[in-house]
C-alpha cells in the first residue's frame, strides 16, 4: 500500500447494496492498518446509508447526480483535490473511480488493474485468475492485502442504533410470530427472481401451518412483484382476513434503507433471492434462506452460520445472464416451494435463553480476572439448575478486552470459561477478545454473541433473558427484545434500560423462574 504514515485515505466505495455491504471487512480491517488515519468514503447517495453509523471510517463525501457528466467529474475531482488526500484505495472496479482520483491529484492510486485504468493507478493489484475466482468480501480484503495490509478476517455488520431497532420492533409489534421475510425482487434481472406465486405459497403456508406472519419487503420498482404475491395468496383464499388479521403486510416501496435495515433484523427469518436485501440480511444477523440461480453463491453468497442456501444443478447455472438466455429459467424452475418452506422451519428459533454476564453477574468483578486465585463465585451460581428444568438454555456472554490489551491470557479465559459448562451446567459461552476502538459487532452492546448463539443453539432472543451488572448488558437485551435484569453485584447499581433489577443472581434466578416466558 501506499505510504503509512497517511493520515488522510480516500475511499472510493462501490454502487451497488450488496457489494457495499461485501466491502465492510475490508473497511474495518483499513482502520484496524491505519488507527490514527482520517478515512472518507466515496459513494453514491442510495448506498450511503449503510455506512451511517460505522465505526470504521470518519466521513461520508456523496457522489451525487451533481457530479454527473464530465463537468460534474472535474468538480469532484476539485473537491477531492481541495482535502488533500494523500492516499485513495478504489474498491469500485470502473475507470471512472481512478480517473476522479488521478484528476484530484492524489499521490497514492490503489485498485484493481481493469477497465483499462492501470495507467492511471500508482499501485495496480493484478485481475488475475484468484483475485476473478474468490468470494467478494475476499476480493476486497485481497485488494489491501496486495497492498501490504495486515487485513484479517471478519463478517460484515450493519451497526444499527437502538431508536431505530425499538422503531422496527413497533413497525412489526402487531403481527403474530415466528415472522418471515419475504424479499422476492432483485435489481440485477429476472434471471435472480424465484417465482412470486412460491414465494405466495410459502407465505401462506408460514400463516397457515406456522401460525406466523409475513412481510414482503422490496424497492418501489418491486411493488408490482409485492402485489403479485399477495394475489397468489388470495388464490388460495384468505388474503383479506390475513391482512385484516395483520397476518400478511408488505413494505415494498415504502422503506428507506436503514428503515429497511432494521426492519430485517427484527424478522425471525428472511426468504430472499440474490439481491442486496440478502446481504443485508446476514450483516444484521438474520437466519436467511437464500434462493440462487444465474448467480453463484461461491462469489456472492451469504457468510456465516445463519442460513441455507437453495440451488439446483441446472447445467447453464451459473450463467450470470440479466434474463434467461433459454427463456425457461429452468434454475428457478427446479427450487419448489417445499424445498423453501421446508428450511424456513429449520430456521425459526425453538429454545429460550438466559445470557449472564461474567464478571460482576456470576463471579466477584476484580477487573481484567487473570487467574483462578482471583475466582470468587457467587454462591447463588448453584441455583441456576432451576433454569435448567424450566428449560432454559444457559449461554456467557461476556467482553474480555484485557486480551487485546494484553493483559489477560486468551488461553485462561477458554479455560475459565469451560469451567461454566462443565461445573454449572451451561450451553455455550462467548466472549469478545476485542478492544473497544475497535468497534466490532461482537462486544456489547452490540447484539454480535447474541446473534452467534442464536445460530449455534436456535435460540428466540425474544423469549430469552439477559442478565448483568452493567448498562451495556442491558443495551444489548433491548437491542434484540430480550428481557434484561441488572444484579447489583458489579459496576453498576441501576439503568434506565433495565426491565428488572435484582440485588443478586437469586433473585434474578427467582424473577426469571416466575416470568414464564413461553
Amino acid at each position: 500500500m501506499g505510504k503509512k504514515d497517511c493520515r488522510n485515505i480516500l475511499v472510493r466505495g462501490v454502487n451497488w447494496i450488496g457489494d457495499a455491504v461485501m466491502t465492510m471487512p475490508a473497511l474495518r480491517a483499513l482502520r484496524a492498518a491505519r488507527p490514527d488515519a482520517k478515512i472518507t468514503l466515496l459513494v453514491r447517495p442510495w448506498v450511503s446509508p449503510l455506512f451511517e453509523k460505522d465505526p470504521n471510517i470518519d466521513e461520508i463525501l456523496l457522489y451525487s447526480d451533481e457530479f454527473q457528466g464530465m463537468g460534474g467529474k472535474l468538480r469532484l475531482a476539485a473537491e477531492i483535490k481541495k482535502r488533500k488526500f494523500c492516499e485513495a484505495i478504489l474498491f469500485q472496479n470502473a475507470l471512472d473511480a481512478a480517473l476522479i482520483t488521478f484528476l484530484g491529484g492524489v499521490p497514492e492510486r490503489v485498485g484493481y488493474s481493469r477497465d483499462a485504468r492501470r495507467f492511471l493507478l500508482t499501485r495496480a493489484v493484478p485481475f488475475d485468475e484468484h483475485a476473478g475466482n474468490i468470494h467478494h468480501i475476499e476480493y476486497y480484503l485481497h485488494l489491501l492485502r496486495s497492498s501490504g495490509v495486515e487485513a484479517g478476517e471478519s463478517s460484515p455488520w450493519i451497526y444499527l442504533s437502538l431508536s431505530e431497532r425499538l422503531e422496527a420492533r413497533e413497525k412489526l409489534g402487531g403481527l403474530k410470530r415466528p415472522v418471515v421475510a419475504l424479499n422476492p425482487g432483485a435489481a440485477y434481472g429476472s434471471s435472480k427472481r424465484w417465482y412470486p406465486e412460491r414465494f405466495g405459497e410459502v407465505a401462506r403456508m408460514v400463516i397457515d401451518e406456522l401460525g406466523g406472519s409475513v412481510v414482503i419487503f422490496g424497492g418501489s420498482g418491486e411493488r408490482q412483484i409485492a402485489g403479485e404475491i399477495l394475489e397468489s395468496v388470495a388464490s388460495g383464499g384468505g388474503t383479506e382476513n390475513y391482512q385484516s388479521e395483520s397476518r400478511l403486510v408488505s413494505f415494498a416501496g415504502e422503506t428507506g434503507l436503514r428503515d429497511l435495515c432494521a426492519l430485517i433484523s427484527e424478522c425471525d427469518v428472511l426468504v430472499t433471492n440474490d439481491s442486496g436485501p440478502m446481504h443485508v440480511g446476514y450483516a444484521v444477523g438474520t437466519p436467511l434462506v437464500s434462493i440462487f440461480g444465474s448467480t453463484s453463491f461461491e462469489l456472492t453468497g451469504p457468510v456465516g452460520d445463519g442460513g441455507i442456501v437453495i440451488r439446483k444443478d441446472a447445467e447453464c447455472a451459473p450463467c450470470f445472464e440479466r434474463e434467461c438466455p433459454s427463456g425457461d429459467l429452468r434454475c428457478m424452475d427446479l427450487i419448489t416451494v417445499p424445498d423453501v418452506f421446508e428450511s424456513v422451519k429449520k430456521l425459526l428459533p425453538r429454545n429460550r435463553a438466559v445470557f449472564f454476564d461474567r464478571d460482576g453477574t456470576l463471579c466477584r468483578d476484580v477487573h481484567y480476572l487473570k487467574s483462578m486465585d482471583e475466582v470468587e463465585m457467587f454462591p447463588e451460581i448453584k441455583g441456576l439448575s432451576r433454569l435448567k428444568e424450566n428449560g432454559y438454555l444457559l449461554i456467557g456472554i461476556t467482553n474480555q478486552s484485557g486480551i487485546a490489551r494484553g493483559i489477560v491470557d486468551e488461553g485462561f479465559v477458554v479455560k475459565f470459561n469451560e469451567i461454566f459448562m462443565d461445573q454449572y451446567g451451561f450451553d455455550g459461552f462467548y466472549y469478545c477478545p476485542h478492544h473497544p476502538d475497535e468497534k466490532c459487532s461482537c462486544r456489547k452492546p452490540e447484539p454480535g454473541l447474541l446473534v452467534r448463539a442464536r445460530n449455534d443453539f436456535s435460540i428466540d432472543l425474544k423469549r430469552s433473558v439477559v442478565v448483568g451488572d452493567k448498562d451495556p448488558d442491558m443495551l444489548l437485551a433491548k437491542s434484540v427484545g430480550a428481557v434484561g435484569i441488572l444484579v447489583k453485584t458489579g459496576q453498576d447499581m441501576s439503568s434506565a434500560h433495565a426491565d428488572f433489577t435484582a440485588h443478586h443472581l437469586g433473585e434474578a434466578i427467582d424473577i426469571i423462574a416466575g416470568m414464564g416466558l413461553e
